[in-house]
């Protein structure tokens, strides 16, 4: 009897103990779909940072891995030499979570099949998987890049649809007047010329108060027709 109890508590101090490691563990969430990484532990979230998984042609696989190889500096020996600081590697064919320099990209799936983190999001992971230890890290990769490449191309459409059109050209106008008169265009000018009337007319004002007014081509409210500036004739 004395014997069962002591098998049994010792049992129990082994069944406590692998409980302890398992809520250790450092869970590295990375959802394919969302372009994003999460780390948690002891259930609890860390960080929550912009990734970049693999393009078309070059998905990073989904699924469960357990962390297994730590390399501070690394080179990719597939990619002509590209840089992969703090790189934790996840699969025996060589995907890893690692740092980039194409900070810019992060958020899209532009990878050759590896998590892509900014340098210092990387450096910190790494930090945090060398103090958990390798076993008892774990990377779960969800998603897919075909949604995050779906929804970024909806939001390039929103974006554009959001952005102001030209001002379509009025009925008897022609383009070059619009142009011309494009406040955009000629910001600084007081009058904008058009081409299609004669060069004695009166010219359009485009910011009426400014106090300026053409010598050549004064505006004569009482004619019927455009006044005629007699010296540019007389010269």
């Amino acid at each position: 009897m004395h014997i069962r109890t002591v098998i049994s508590g010792l049992l129990a101090l082994g069944l406590s103990a692998v409980g302890s490691c398992a809520s250790a563990a450092l869970l590295i969430k990375v959802d394919k779909s969302a372009q994003t990484l999460t780390v948690a532990r002891d259930g609890q979230t860390l960080h929550t940072w912009p990734v970049s998984t693999g393009k078309t042609g070059y998905a990073t696989p989904s699924g469960n891995f357990t962390t297994f190889r730590l390399e501070a500096e690394y080179f990719s020996k597939e990619w002509d030499d590209a840089p992969m600081p703090h790189s934790v590697f996840f699969t025996k064919q060589g995907h890893a979570i690692h740092g980039s320099y194409e900070v810019k990209r992060l958020g899209s799936p532009v990878s050759h099949g590896c998590v892509r983190l900014a340098p210092a999001n990387a450096a910190k992971l790494f930090a945090l998987v060398k103090h958990e230890g390798l076993p008892n890290t774990r990377v779960v990769l969800t998603g897919s890049e075909q949604v995050a490449l779906a929804h970024g191309k909806a939001q390039r459409v929103a974006s554009s649809a959001r952005r102001p059109r030209d001002r379509e050209p009025s009925v008897g106008a022609s383009r070059d007047d619009e142009l011309r008169t494009d406040p955009r265009r000629y910001p600084t000018r007081g009058y904008v010329e058009s081409r299609s009337a004669p060069y004695y007319m009166q010219l359009e004002h485009t910011q009426p108060g400014d106090g300026y007014r053409p010598p050549y081509a004064p505006r004569q409210e009482n004619y019927g027709r455009p006044y005629l500036n007699k010296s540019l004739f007389d010269r």
